[in-house]
């Protein structure tokens, strides 16, 4: 069938906004313990409470928990950092769990079928996440946060009984390691013996500046003797795991590159001093090269590597944006690519000689993946929809000058519908996407938010401007100081680029971004005359006040994007997009929830009136109940189609029932 001709935008497609909400579930938490494969998911219609999942060496995939107390399940989460991450550790059959809405750490065996959750955690304002779990002495290891005294908010590593007593007893939880403003990683020797972990101080984040520590461990679990392996100016350190062998491997950035390290020498020797391990260490790189083996850690328990067997380590790096998987051999850091088709976008574990890992394709959304001599299957897809190739438009790398001679780099998508095709002669609107952190990065997979866009006739930038991994700690850390300058000329220098080789309509050009996203989006409207409309989710307008309701883990993180500490330097002012917004002449959709702990409401409907009354085109969406980002079904499906309706309207774009918005001072 020969397409129908139609302008750009209007296109019919098959991807709706409820799909968001009923055909996709977030995967997370990946691990494997044995033959069997774990997982936590959550899911739009669940409220996004987190469930724990198994599948079986069988193919049997069950929820793992009971009710707790037979009254409510349990919501598999952590709010350590206030990110959380990893939530569970499990270990021959024994599972240790953070329930999100207590706080409490809760025991199950697996083995039993009349186990009940068993709390090992007293009911305080103590937070806990990151477990390893200790066999031999009845301990499970993990990063504790306290928020007893809430202006003092104190992160140690802790031992937690398993046998149940500290639920009742809490002064029996073991302080294994103090004295730092942050703890995470936890790992234990194959033997016992040792405990490796991380830590930093303010005004360091872990991908600034953390080290790694060692120590031997008493028959009790507190620490006998301990060294600080890896403590550098400027070098963060990733991801301690012991080899099968009592070797301890790390990833840190020395080189300017998250590359792999393996310290040797810590064998205990007959007859000698206990403490004589820490006089012979041999630290050296396995593969040193300009890639990234890890990614800065905002969430608790990254996994990008594991022990494949005892030669090898199975692991994903990025190179230049994009992620793959394969080994490197212990002995020699012989690094081998494996094809499998699929591209890395989570956790990387392994067991038995069988690799799991969360995964993506150009045609497939996120999966759990396992690949088992020459087979690779997707045995966990994220969604069941499955859509006609021909619609999907894949990710072209691009790299484009930047006016201060440097080089930025993204994804473009060309629109793809097979149904369609533009007008001779025309070229499609652009929507320009900004990831958030700003350190996160911007990956070529399959992604659902980018396709709604492309099978609808629009193109889409997916920039990776400079402060985004996967680039080298040199291009990350590029940011520094010019947070809202250098964030924003990327992107505007992008579609400069875009409009020179044709691919696009520059008359139609849309910037969009959540959080510090959408802070780059208003900055751009603000600075820039590239954008003729943006969208701001939740985004950040005044860096004074995100920085004054910033949790402990990110209450310094803006004093290194600007480069002072000072907040009366009128820098913080000056990178506010809260106070430019009079140099805004373009139309600007404004998408917030009503409890957004980090960007207040006020400061949204600030920017609304400030604008609607100098008679500028602006609308506020609020979501009654939301937070910072939108989980119940009808806000997101509500946001999807009122951005779409709003792109429609002002570059006079007609589609198919659109949504209802109110744009003020409509021309």
């Amino acid at each position: 069938m020969n397409p129908r001709v139609a302008p750009y935008g209007t296109w019919n497609s098959p991807i709706t906004p409820e799909m968001f909400t009923s055909r996709f579930v977030a995967l997370s938490q990946l691990r494997v313990d044995g033959p069997d494969i774990y997982w936590v998911e959550s899911h739009p219609k669940r409220e996004q409470r987190n469930v724990l999942l198994r599948r079986s060496a069988l193919g049997h995939t069950t929820e793992v928990l009971p009710l707790l107390e037979g009254s409510r399940l349990v919501h598999v989460a952590t709010r350590v950092h206030e990110y959380g991450g990893r939530a569970y550790a499990v270990k021959h059959g024994l599972l240790i769990v953070s329930d999100g809405i207590d706080d409490r750490v809760y025991r199950f065996s697996l083995d039993d079928p009349r186990a009940e959750l068993i709390p090992l955690t007293p009911m305080d304002k103590r937070r806990y996440g990151d477990f390893e779990i200790d066999e031999v002495r009845g301990l499970v290891y993990a990063v504790c946060e306290d928020h007893t005294d809430p202006d003092n908010v104190t992160n140690t590593l802790v031992a937690i009984p398993i046998d149940g007593s500290a639920a009742r007893e809490g002064s029996r939880i073991i302080t294994v390691f103090e004295g730092t403003d942050f703890v995470a990683a936890p790992t234990l020797s194959p033997d016992g013996t040792k405990l490796a972990w991380l830590s930093w101080n303010h005004p360091e984040m872990p991908w600034t500046h953390s080290a790694l520590h060692v120590g031997a461990l008493d028959f009790d679990g507190y620490l006998d003797h301990s060294i600080v392996l890896v403590d550098k100016p400027d070098v963060c350190v990733y991801e301690p795991r012991w080899t099968f062998d009592g070797d301890l491997v790390h990833v840190d950035d020395s080189t300017g590159w998250a590359n792999l390290y393996r310290t040797e020498g810590f064998e205990w020797r007959n007859g000698e001093p206990h403490d004589a391990w820490a006089t012979r260490l041999r630290t050296r790189a396995l593969h040193p090269a300009s890639q990234a083996f890890s990614q800065p850690h905002w969430q608790l328990g990254l996994h990008s590597y594991d022990n494949l067997d005892r030669e090898n380590l199975i692991c994903s790096w990025a190179d230049q944006g994009r992620w793959h998987i394969g080994t490197v051999r212990l002995d020699n850091g012989l690094l081998e690519e494996w094809d499998t088709g699929w591209w890395p976008v989570g956790n990387v574990t392994a067991s038995e000689g069988r690799v799991v890992y969360l995964a993506q394709t150009a045609h497939d959304a996120p999966a759990i993946v396992t690949v088992e001599g020459s087979s690779v299957k997707a045995v966990r897809p994220s969604t069941d929809l499955e859509l006609d190739p021909e619609v999907i438009s894949i990710a072209n790398a691009v790299s484009w000058p930047t006016r201060d001679g440097a080089v930025s780099h993204g994804f473009f998508y060309p629109p793809s519908n097979p149904a369609f095709q533009g007008p001779e002669g025309s070229r499609p609107p652009l929507i320009v996407t900004v990831h958030g952190g700003p350190t996160g990065a911007a990956h070529p997979g399959l992604n659902i938010e980018i396709q709604f866009w492309t099978s609808r006739g629009f193109a889409v930038l997916d920039v990776n401007h400079r402060g985004s991994t996967g680039f080298g700690r040199d291009y990350r850390e590029a940011l520094n100081g010019k947070l809202g300058i250098l964030d924003v000329t990327d992107c505007a220098d992008g579609v400069v680029w875009l409009g020179k080789e044709g691919a696009i309509d520059l008359d139609r050009v849309a910037i969009r971004g959540a959080s510090s996203g959408g802070f780059t989006a208003l900055s751009a409207l603000a600075t820039t005359d590239i954008f003729s409309a943006g969208t701001a989710l939740y985004g950040m307008s005044d860096l004074r006040v995100v920085a004054s309701l910033a949790s402990k883990f990110r209450s310094h993180y803006l004093e290194r994007l600007l480069q002072t500490a000072d907040s009366s330097d009128e820098i913080w002012t000056e990178r506010s997009p809260l106070f430019h917004v009079h140099n805004i002449n373009v139309p600007v959709l404004l998408l917030q929830g009503t409890n957004d702990p980090i960007v207040p409401l006020s400061q949204t409907q600030h920017i609304f009136d400030e604008l609607a009354s100098a008679g500028k085109e602006v609308a506020l969406v609020t979501f009654e109940g939301e937070g910072h980002g939108f989980v119940r079904p009808e806000s997101i499906i509500r946001a999807r189609r009122v951005e779409l309706s709003f792109y429609a309207q002002v570059w006079g774009i007609d589609i198919d029932d659109p949504a209802e918005i109110d744009i003020a001072n409509q021309q």
